[in-house]
């Protein structure tokens, strides 16, 4: 057996191992296997492995120093199907993210200052950069804290992430198709690219209110297969391709908000509604939400912005509500910074052994 050094860790409402670059093989195809059997995958219950049987429990980060200036680490998230041989680098995953400066500073990637650090982030994936603060007082990683997010019990110590340029995070432009809106299937769809790739649609449009829950949903087969026969299509559109075996771009469901919130959504993984809403994701609901004449736009109820041209967003999901922040241009309406507040917590280190033959 092959002893690999990772730490198990909480980030946001996703949880998975976090290894150093220099840990794993450089070959892309001898990594990817390793990640499978380290995770278990090929099996429902990833019962080999350490990986939970859920996406959002079936999730890697890879990260390292930095190899652009102006960045600390590169992160590379790898999204490990749960009952296929696949790994996905395809998309960021904002939760993950969240865990990701706590690692580097402890793994000494980063020296930490007092009493918060400061450190810039390339998402390999995307080839954004994405600005963390972490609390570090006396120098040293905090966990502890008073903030909650939905979807976590408990308080914990908040981790802001600022996503400094995520428009066109996979096809390089934040409408893949030029228009605000497209009919694909009979249903109108504005096809999005803001920190991920999605295809936003109205709830209703699929004769759903969006209050629906995620199990609800998930059994509706028929549902499924006409969501799933859109984003294929939607992926042509986009530029991305045969998406089949890719996780984006991601299906969403919006509908008009409950009092007090911005929008309701539903947010694909693809296959398999999310319990709450990934952090990419919210950032590209919120950033369609502020852009005239998108799907989302139309529904949502949104705030005045203070006199810096920010706007705090909240939008509702079957966990409760995740509030983003943006900073946009009052005259061309160019989003500028994109912010959210996450936490984070260190569950376990030690190492995964893998088979000689895999490794």
């Amino acid at each position: 057996m092959t002893r690999i050094p990772c730490v198990l860790m909480r980030g946001g409402t996703s949880r998975g191992p976090f290894f150093l670059s220099s840990d794993l093989p450089r070959d892309t195809g001898t990594r990817d296997a390793v990640l499978i059997a380290a995770m278990g995958s090929g099996h429902p219950l990833q019962i080999d492995g350490i990986g939970g049987g859920n996406p959002l429990t079936s999730k890697v980060a890879i990260v390292g120093p930095s190899q652009q200036p102006g960045t600390d680490v590169d992160y590379l998230f790898g999204q490990v199907n749960v009952e296929k041989a696949l790994v996905d680098t395809a998309p960021n995953c904002g939760n993950m993210l969240a865990a990701v400066g706590p690692f580097a500073i402890e793994q000494g990637l980063v020296a930490a200052s007092d009493p918060e650090t400061r450190l810039t982030i390339l998402n390999v994936n995307t080839g954004k950069r994405i600005e963390a603060t972490v609390q570090t007082p006396g120098g040293i990683v905090s966990y502890e804290g008073d903030t909650a997010i939905a979807g976590v019990p408990g308080t914990a110590a908040p981790v802001r992430l600022a996503f400094l340029d995520a428009a066109g995070s996979k096809t390089g432009k934040l409408l893949p198709t030029g228009a605000l809106r497209d009919e694909i299937q009979g249903i109108t769809v504005t096809l999005f690219d803001m920190a991920v790739a999605a295809v936003l649609a109205a709830a209703e449009s699929f004769g759903k209110t969006g209050s629906e829950t995620p199990a609800e949903l998930d059994a509706d087969r028929a549902f499924m297969a006409r969501l799933e026969n859109l984003r294929l299509e939607a992926g042509q559109r986009m530029g991305l391709g045969d998406v089949a075996n890719l996780v984006i771009p991601k299906p969403i469901l919006l509908a008009p908000p409950t009092e007090g919130a911005t929008i309701t959504a539903r947010y694909f993984m693809p296959h398999a509604c999310h319990t709450a809403v990934a952090i990419t994701g919210a950032v590209c609901i919120a950033a369609a939400c502020c852009t005239e004449g998108t799907v989302a736009n139309e529904l949502a109820v949104l705030p005045a912005p203070d006199a810096q041209g920010r706007r705090l967003l909240i939008i509702d999901h079957p966990s409760g509500r995740t509030p983003v922040e943006i900073e946009q241009d009052a005259e061309t309406g160019e989003i500028h910074r994109v912010s959210v507040i996450r936490t984070a917590r260190r569950l376990f280190e030690g190492f995964v052994h893998i088979r000689d033959k895999v490794a």
